[in-house]
């Protein structure tokens, strides 16, 4: 006999495809495709390893991932639904192979701290677990969104800086890999203090002259023409300690 559980599933997926009020997309063969896998795949979990992970027990533990909820409270709920009996290492391993996932919230042990403190404020007033579940979810979310830009800024930053730094080194007279002066579009590179500058070309190739200063005027000694800067650094590791005459 089929369990109530595997009719509430293809009974809600049913229903999300013939939401559409679009007859082309309930024809549609791709839709149909569609449909008859996602419905394959709901019949098929009876039959899966995991045995005792009906559809609700798997969503509310996979919306849990990176949540940093005590695996004993997990337990305890999961046990109030329907299924056989679930132990710690059922929900632990279950939710492991969650986690592992690609795209899956890992948990951040940066967060774990912010997460058992809201866990333990929304468990004492009262709050259902699904309900904590979903808030949890959200300031992982959040916090995850608010980190990414602060390491993007951090970055932008710290490459603005370096870039400060290698300017003013070439402006000194050290030796430097290409570096830019300001926005210019042309780069400069010292090595065994000689200077070389490249100069994009029309053709989108790159232009190296041997020069004595710094301007993008000066017409210097031409080296040759190439397809990026790393074929031009090769080139200078190679001439920067040779006699200048021979170039």
């Amino acid at each position: 006999m089929i369990s109530d559980d595997r009719v509430s599933a293809v009974k809600a997926i049913l229903s999300e495809f013939v939401r559409s009020p679009s007859l082309r997309h309930v024809r549609d063969p791709h839709s149909l495709d569609r449909v008859s896998r996602d419905i394959v795949k709901c019949l098929d979990r009876e039959h899966g390893v995991w045995q005792k992970w009906t559809s609700d027990r798997e969503a509310l533990l996979k919306l849990a991932v990176g949540c940093w909820i005590p695996i004993e409270t997990l337990r305890e709920y999961l046990n109030g639904l329907p299924g056989p009996p679930l132990t710690m290492t059922d929900v632990g391993q279950r939710l492991r192979v969650f986690e592992e996932e690609p795209y899956a919230n890992y948990p951040d042990e940066d967060l774990r701290d912010g997460c058992l403190a809201i866990f333990a404020r929304e468990k004492a007033e009262g709050t259902e677990l699904p309900a904590i579940v979903g808030l949890l979810s959200e300031y992982v979310e959040a916090e995850q969104q608010r980190i990414r830009l602060e390491r993007a800024v951090r970055y932008k930053r710290m490459r603005a800086e370096e870039r400060q730094e290698a300017e003013q080194r070439l402006l000194s007279g050290a030796d430097c890999g290409w570096t830019q002066i300001g926005k210019a579009s042309i780069w400069y590179c010292r090595k065994n203090g000689r200077t070389f500058r490249l100069k994009p070309t029309p053709d989108k190739r790159w232009e190296m002259h041997r020069i004595d200063g710094l301007s993008a005027e000066e017409k210097g000694k031409l080296i040759g023409r190439y397809g990026g800067r790393g074929d031009a650094t090769k080139v200078v590791a190679q001439i920067a300690y040779q006699p200048e005459a021979r170039f």
